[in-house]
């Protein structure tokens, strides 16, 4: 990060960040880091996040957009799409999920494992092995499974997360411990808005014809920019054709990447810049 995103006192008080709730939530923590000083109001789904900003009632949002064992997180990823809003900042965090339970609970009594579904998928193995028969089920965020606890279940959540009566796994149950979510901090409005970056985030809808998206990805060779990350999602009112999020290490105030962007444009049926930060 290039620096803190700092509050301001103003006739409003402090600045709002929306984010992925309750309390113990991952999208929490990150909030935390990416919006310093920030009143943190927490949402029960990614969608009421994004609509408190777009709606003026929060100053920014913080949502993941990639995990490194998952990819991308997609209905985040069509929440940027479609909404006038634009990514400024990013920040990686660590994942460390473990298997929480009641106090006095037995692990061969546990029948329902409840988490996020990104939670669930990230410690599969995990939880085939020991917990086979066990039902899981998909809860808004990993803070939330606390709240379902009984004396037949778990639930999977971040290592930060402390209530009395609740016990965590020793270790990190994650079938790969190498695991980062990559958060956005992001605002309303498009492009105008950005600083100097070295990244940049878009979309784009190419014509449903052979080799629409190898023309798209040679404007990016000819210009001799490297795309770090490119994923496809499916329009919903289309079947059969897919909006493209492609990412790039770039500074979109230099000419070369206007020209490119410009060129990106005029070839897409539809494009739109979701960010650009460091």
């Amino acid at each position: 990060m290039e620096k803190p995103y700092k509050a301001e006192k103003g006739r409003g008080g402090a600045l709002k960040a929306s984010c992925l709730g309750p309390a113990g939530s991952y999208s929490e923590l990150a909030a935390r880091e990416l919006c310093k000083g920030c009143e943190i109001v927490l949402c029960h789904s990614f969608s009421d996040a994004v609509s408190l900003l777009v709606g003026g009632e929060a100053d920014c949002a913080v949502l993941p957009v990639e995990n490194s064992l998952n990819g991308g997180v997609l209905p985040v990823l069509d929440l940027l799409a479609g909404a006038d809003i634009f990514g400024e900042e990013e920040y990686m965090l660590p994942i460390d999920h473990r298997l929480a339970t009641l106090e006095g609970v037995r692990r061969e009594d546990i029948k329902t494992v409840y988490s996020h579904e990104q939670a669930l998928g990230q410690c599969a193995q995990y939880l085939h092995e020991n917990f086979p028969s066990a039902a899981l089920i998909a809860t808004a965020s990993t803070a939330e499974s606390v709240s379902r606890l009984d004396r037949t279940s778990a639930g999977i959540v971040g290592a930060h997360v402390k209530r009395e009566g609740l016990v965590l796994s020793a270790e990190n149950i994650a079938d790969n411990k190498q695991n980062f979510t990559r958060f956005l901090r992001v605002v309303r409005g498009d492009e105008g808005r950005a600083r100097r970056s070295s990244m940049v985030f878009l979309c784009s809808e190419c014509a449903h014809k052979p080799g629409s998206l190898l023309g798209l990805l040679a404007i990016f060779y000819r210009y001799g920019l490297n795309l770090t990350r490119i994923e496809s999602r499916p329009l919903k009112d289309s079947f059969g054709q897919y909006r493209f999020f492609i990412e790039f290490a770039g500074d979109i105030a230099s000419a070369k990447i206007r020209e490119a962007l410009s060129e990106v444009k005029a070839y897409c049926t539809a494009f739109k810049l979701l960010g650009a930060y460091l």
